[in-house]
C-alpha cells in the first residue's frame, strides 16, 4: 500500500484552438467546379474514343465485305473442285477395276465380241439429203 507510485506530469487542460471560421460556400463551389471540370474531361476522352472507333469500323467495313466475296467465291471454287475430284476418282477406279477392263476395252476399242454386232442407226432423211448434196 505504501508502493512508490510513478509520478505523473500535472495535468493540464487541453486548449482547444479556435477553428478559423472558414467560407463554406466557396470550398463547396470549387469542389462542384472541379468535379464538374473531371466530368467534362471524362466525357471529352470518351467522344475522342468513340470517334477513333466509328472511324476504325467504317475503315474496316469494306475490306470485310470484300473478304466476304473471296471467301464466297473460293468456297464455290472449292465445291466444282470437289465434284471434279468425285468424279476423276470414280473413273479412275474404273479405269483400273479388273473387272471392267473389258468392257472398258470394248468402249474405247472398236473390236467387238463374235457374239455381239454393231448396230448402226440411220436415219433414212438424212441419208437422202446426203445423196442429194453428192449428185450434182
Amino acid at each position: 500500500m505504501n508502493a512508490i507510485q510513478p509520478s505523473r506530469p500535472p495535468v493540464q487542460p487541453i486548449q482547444k484552438r479556435r477553428a478559423a471560421p472558414r467560407p463554406k460556400r466557396h470550398l463547396r463551389q470549387r469542389s462542384y467546379q472541379v468535379i464538374a471540370l473531371e466530368t467534362t474531361a471524362k466525357i471529352a476522352v470518351n467522344l475522342v474514343l468513340c470517334t477513333a472507333a466509328v472511324s476504325a469500323l467504317v475503315q474496316l467495313l469494306p475490306y470485310h465485305w470484300t473478304q466476304q466475296n473471296r471467301l464466297r467465291e473460293v468456297k464455290t471454287e472449292v465445291k466444282l473442285m470437289e465434284e471434279r475430284v468425285e468424279s476423276l476418282q470414280s473413273e479412275f477406279q474404273r479405269n483400273f477395276d479388273p473387272h471392267q477392263a473389258h468392257i472398258i476395252r470394248q468402249q474405247q476399242g472398236y473390236k467387238f465380241d463374235p457374239n455381239q454386232f454393231p448396230v448402226v442407226l440411220v436415219n433414212p432423211d438424212v441419208q437422202k439429203a446426203e445423196i442429194l448434196n453428192v449428185l450434182p
